[in-house]
């Protein structure tokens, strides 16, 4: 007779969450057909980089969020990182990024600030919460507690874990009695 135990069976449960999220993310909508979203699972060794790296940020910053946030990645089965080629114009000419044209946007400098690089184009921005939205959407129908959180991305860009990604989010998932994303000791900043 075979028994599965159920902490192994969950973390198995949750990375085949984590692969369908990913599948949630590359099938989202992108404006005009273009898909310039990024995904990345993130667990082991490469997620405890990633947190050791969310709490020099926060000492760096004096952000305590980081400190925590980066405690909720490590007590999480795994992290799904979406990010975006958020710095390619979609040639609407709309102006949303500060730009009158498409143009002078592709030829503006673009720059990194202290956590992503800009400007973006607002419409890949959106194909970046469209791809997210859908990502927890599956997180969530298969009862994986989750979280969008801003600072796993900003450690993400610094560790170059999606190296043409402009913006990255990140979404820790975890299996455990009460969700440990949402119970947790506010912050300041």
């Amino acid at each position: 007779m075979t028994i599965l135990n159920s902490e192994s069976s969950e973390n198995e449960a949750l990375l085949h969450a984590a692969r369908l999220m990913l599948l949630s993310a590359r099938t989202a909508p992108k404006s005009g057909g273009i898909d310039d979203v990024l995904t990345l699972i993130v667990l082991g060794e490469e997620k405890e980089k990633l947190a050791k790296e969310m709490e020099r940020i926060g000492e760096e910053r004096k952000i305590p969020g980081f400190k925590r946030d980066a405690k909720n990645l490590r007590d999480s089965a795994a992290a799904v990182l979406v990010g975006v080629r958020g710095t390619r114009s979609f040639s609407m000419n709309c102006g949303a990024c500060g730009y009158s044209t498409c143009s002078e946007f592709d030829e503006a400098k673009k720059k990194r600030g202290n956590d992503f690089t800009g400007p973006n184009c607002i419409f890949k921005t959106l194909d970046l919460g469209i791809a997210i939205g859908s990502a927890v959407k599956t997180a969530s129908n298969l009862n994986a507690d989750n979280r969008i959180m801003y600072r796993i991305g900003t450690a993400a860009i610094r560790l170059k874990l999606l190296p043409e990604a402009s913006v990255i989010m990140g979404v820790p998932i975890s299996a455990k009695g009460k969700s440990i994303y949402f119970d947790r000791p506010a912050v300041t900043t």
